[in-house]
Parts: C-alpha cells; structure tokens; sequence
C-alpha cells in the first residue's frame, strides 16, 4: 500500500530515540517536535563555543538557553562575566530570539530590566542569522557601547557627556554584579 503524499513521511533513526516526519524531529525529550535547525543549533553551542561565551540549553525546554559572556578586555566590563537568556520564539528563525541580560550592568544599550538595543534583534534580523550570531554582537556591544542608539538614555547621556565618568561607573558595576568565572 502507498501512502498519500500529505501524509507524514516517517523516518526511524537506528537507535530508534528520535523520529523525523516533515523535518521536525520528534520524539520524548526537550526537542521533541522542534524544527532541525533549532535542535541544531542546540547541539552546537555548548560543543562549538566561541572564546568567551558558554551557552548551554536549558534542561527542560530547548528553546531556552542559559548564556554567560566575559566582558571584552580593554573595555569597562572586562573581568565580568555576564549571564543572559535567550529564548527561541515560535516563529524563530524567521523572527529574532529574545535576548535579555539577567546581570545588572550599566550599558547605554542595556534597559534596567535587561533589554537590549541592538540592530539585529530588531529591524535588522534576517533568517540567516542564528544565536551565534547574536550572542557575538552582544558580545562586540560590550566593548564597543553605542550611545547614539541607547535604550538606556541616562547612561547614553552620561557617556555622551562624560565619557570618563560612564566608564568608571561601568567598571564599579561591573566589579560590583559581574563578577564570577564563566
């Protein structure tokens, strides 16, 4: 007997642990029934990590990562080690994740409640991009503010007009919430 072609196209693995159908992969864990690229990239972070970064998925839901940066040396948040989340929506990746910092840190791009203000987790998003991505870009934010798109206007104003004094302030936050070994 032949199946029609609407219906699901299953696919058995050897170990028998996970099942395709439709380029989802299914099965009884955390990644049950998320699409290729997201379980994907679930897989790569934590076994490929960029120097500076560890990114691990949360235990009972793949679309949640727990992430620790190190602040860029040379830069106010060096010797801090900062803890952000990232949360894959249903439509990622055609949207962006949603990224927050979970340490406090004064940043003109970074809101009191962890917001961030960066190009690619707005307009700029594009299905090509993945958390790597992301995780990168923030990681540049860090050693590169920029106050002249802020999320932050007090500390934007503050780094506009006295820069020096914003950095000092950076480094004694960052002294103060950040630090910790990644």
């Amino acid at each position: 007997m032949r199946l029609s072609s609407d219906r699901k196209r299953l696919v058995s693995e050897v170990s028998g642990a996970r099942v395709e159908s439709r380029g989802r992969t299914l099965g009884s864990d955390k990644t049950s029934g998320l699409p290729r690229g997201i379980i994907k990239e679930t897989q790569c972070l934590p076994a490929e990590p960029e120097p500076g970064i560890k990114a691990e998925p949360d235990e009972s839901d793949a679309r949640y990562f727990h992430v620790v940066t190190a602040g860029h040396q040379d830069s106010p948040f060096e010797g801090g080690t900062f803890k952000l989340e990232v949360f894959l929506p249903e439509e990622y990746p055609v949207a962006a994740p949603k990224v927050r910092f979970m340490t406090k840190i004064y940043h003109p791009n970074v809101g009191k409640l962890g917001k961030i203000c960066l190009d690619i987790l707005k307009d700029k998003w594009s299905p090509a991009l993945q958390v790597r991505t992301v995780l990168l870009s923030i990681q540049a934010l860090l050693s590169v503010p920029n106050p002249d798109d802020p999320l932050a206007n007090d500390v934007a104003e503050q780094w506009k007009t006295s820069k020096a004094q914003a950095i000092e302030t950076a480094r004694a936050r960052t002294r103060l919430y950040a630090v910790n070994d990644i």
